[in-house]
């Protein structure tokens, strides 16, 4: 997986956030089989701090469509939950079949939901940085 420039949403953390997990996804994509429990698990952690800092964003922007956002983070933290326990317990391969899946995911996702945050942040003026300290 490779950074787009339709990736970029104009919110400079957000964008930030999302690079990092583009180089998550690629970078798991061809890990090895000795290395992939280890890299899922520092994906995960990523991956949940990621979604956390985007919930405390709408939530503090009153974003309108929040549950369903915050669904669909949950739903993928579950799914990943799944895989990294999987490949902790002999199924390492697990770890690309994630990256092609979460690519997928995350140019929906991106695209649709993390868009829709972006311009609501816009519109109302809403400062993440300001929010993170």
């Amino acid at each position: 997986m490779e950074w787009k420039t339709q990736y970029v949403l104009g919110m400079e953390e957000m964008d930030r956030t999302h690079r990092v997990f583009v180089d998550f996804v690629s970078a798991l994509a061809g890990v090895e089989d000795g290395e992939a429990a280890a890299l899922l698990e520092k994906f995960v952690a990523h991956t949940e701090a990621h979604f956390a800092q985007e919930n405390r964003w709408m939530a503090a922007s009153a974003f309108p469509p929040i549950a369903c956002h915050v669904g669909e983070h949950q739903r993928v933290l579950e799914g990943l939950a799944q895989v990294l326990e999987a490949a902790k317990n002999g199924n390492p391969g697990l770890a690309r079949v994630v990256a092609r899946e979460m690519e997928t995911w995350f140019n929906q996702h991106s695209a649709t939901m993390d868009k829709a945050l972006a311009w609501h942040m816009q519109q109302t003026g809403f400062d993440p940085i300001m929010q993170m300290r």
